[in-house]
């Protein structure tokens, strides 16, 4: 029990990135594009965990409410709108495996490389630390609500009204016959 209350933290992070990053290579091996937005929605909420973990709430519920919910919405709409009948099927790599083969391992190693050489910061934020805006102190939420919405208000609707635009497209070209 004193080690899980230890390291806890540590073992739930490679749990989550360790799902991330095999929902991403899913994503991209997976011959059958539902299932590849199965796993794209996983690798959303493993990312929106590891927001979680490290104590940046916003973030996680950002991640989970835009790119769990919107984005994917709009990727299952696409990916019905097209016939997936028609579409002819495609050898995986097109017979370039030992390309492939050597570029991962080649990847694989640079990566261990940096990551063997990088020094990782061992302490955990402070979670009871607020922030202040002007003579008042606020939570991490709150802070990033009062610049996004004083701050940055008009780049914040302006991104909203480029969505809104892109999802009347979309709707457009997918109702023409």
């Amino acid at each position: 029990m004193d080690f899980l209350t230890q390291h806890g933290a540590a073992l739930l992070f490679w749990l989550f990135a360790g799902g991330a990053v095999v929902c991403a290579l899913m994503v991209v091996t997976l011959r059958n594009p539902m299932y590849s937005a199965i796993s794209l929605l996983g690798c959303f909420l493993a990312v929106a965990a590891l927001f979680f973990l490290r104590h940046a709430e916003f973030l996680g519920v950002v991640q989970m409410f835009v790119y769990g919910g919107g984005i994917m919405v709009l990727f299952l709409f696409v990916i019905m709108l097209v016939n997936l009948h028609r579409l002819r099927e495609v050898r995986l790599f097109a017979g370039q495996g030992p390309v492939v083969l050597v570029l991962a391992v080649l990847l694989l190693g640079l990566f261990g490389f940096f990551f063997a050489g990088a020094h990782f910061a061992g302490a955990q934020p402070d979670t009871t630390q607020l922030l202040r805006i002007g003579a008042e102190k606020v939570g991490n939420t709150q802070a990033v609500a009062w610049a996004l919405y004083r701050d940055y208000l008009l780049p914040f609707e302006v991104a909203s009204l480029f969505l809104l635009v892109a999802m009347i497209g979309a709707v457009v070209l997918g109702r023409r016959q």
